[in-house]
């Protein structure tokens, strides 16, 4: 059970904050850019999952996906020791990155095969889906800068990511509106006013 007893520690109030073993490092720290970003897809999702017009079967399945990144944070906000013992700590399901795919799979059967790229757009509900792919990707990016700077992470978490852009874009376009997908025209093809 979480228990969260005090919102001020007055800890960020000279640029640093505490991970979950309880360290201090400052805000800007890749690890902290690297959970914030998955805190900022959790919040995109929250507005897609505010829409009234999504699906019930893609609500089920971003309402887990909002735990699971939770999930991801905490493990990523955490940093392994190396006496740590399995199931000791909250991490990432090493299965989810596999569960996020087989949905993938699933949906995109159904779509129409791609014919150009498309532009963020076919609807509210498509277009914040296609804003929390983007938010996705660069926590993805993040999760990779934290990969390079030596950190210890699970290596669960960038596949989890990478599905999850994935995921995110096909549910975009199964979302779109009755307009459909918006094409890319590229600038030779497109008219100039």
């Amino acid at each position: 059970m979480v228990r969260i007893n005090r919102i001020v520690t007055g800890v960020g109030d000279k640029g640093s904050t505490r991970l979950g073993d309880n360290s201090e490092v400052p805000k800007e720290d890749p690890r902290v850019e690297a959970y914030g970003s998955v805190d900022e897809v959790n919040a995109v999702l929250g507005l897609v999952l505010a829409r009234e017009d999504l699906p019930e079967a893609d609500r089920a399945l971003l309402s887990r996906v909002q735990n699971e990144l939770f999930d991801l944070g905490a493990d990523l906000c955490t940093p392994p020791a190396d006496t740590e013992k399995e199931g000791s700590r909250l991490r990432l399901a090493p299965r989810a990155a596999e569960a996020l795919e087989e949905e993938l799979e699933a949906r995109n059967a159904d779509l129409p095969a791609l014919t150009s790229f498309i532009l963020p757009g076919g609807g509210e509900t498509a277009a914040r889906l296609h804003q929390a792919r983007t938010v996705c990707r660069r926590a993805e990016r993040r999760y990779w800068q934290l990969v390079s700077s030596g950190a210890s992470v699970s290596r669960a978490i960038g596949l989890y990511l990478n599905r999850l852009g994935d995921l995110l874009f096909v549910l975009a376009r199964a979302n779109c509106d009755r307009g459909g997908e918006v094409l890319w025209i590229p600038g030779g093809d497109r008219e100039h006013t």
